[in-house]
């Protein structure tokens, strides 16, 4: 499985997701931390990323080749991170195959109704534990 952790700003989001999963997955599952910026990526390689992709180009070709997509719903809206996620990232996030696990964190203007305000490290819990389950079951495929 090969799993793409995508954040912008300061990547610290990206970086405690990177940890999460390097916690409570196999050594052998491959993390792509893509940044919108090389601070972005730098911090999430500094959390054990295999590979690291900066900007528009790096994130429209690495997410047409991943099995997860994971960040905050942010990523899929265009110029959100006060404008550094791009049209054309948010695009190519939204449109990739990929099975996407997004934490309800967006623009101040973006009101997600139905979920539960907990902090962050819960909200990563909860998707890795997500990613957890898909990975048991393509392994139950696999046998």
């Amino acid at each position: 499985m090969v799993i793409a952790v995508v954040d912008g700003m300061g990547g610290s989001i990206g970086h405690q997701i990177i940890l999460s999963l390097r916690r409570e997955l196999p050594e052998d599952t491959e993390i792509i931390a893509l940044g919108t910026n090389s601070i972005a990526t730098m911090n999430m390689m500094k959390a054990r990323a295999n590979r690291g992709g900066t900007g528009t180009n790096s994130i429209k070709v690495c997410v047409r080749n991943v099995d997860v997509i994971m960040g905050s719903l942010s990523i899929t809206i265009p110029n959100s991170m006060m404008g550094e996620l791009t049209p054309a990232m948010a695009t190519s996030i939204a449109d990739s195959r990929a099975r996407k696990i997004l934490l309800p964190l967006t623009n101040p203007r973006i009101d997600l109704v139905g979920l539960r305000d907990i902090p962050i490290p819960q909200l990563i819990e909860e998707a890795v534990s997500i990613l957890k389950e898909s990975f048991a079951e393509e392994e139950k495929e696999g046998d």
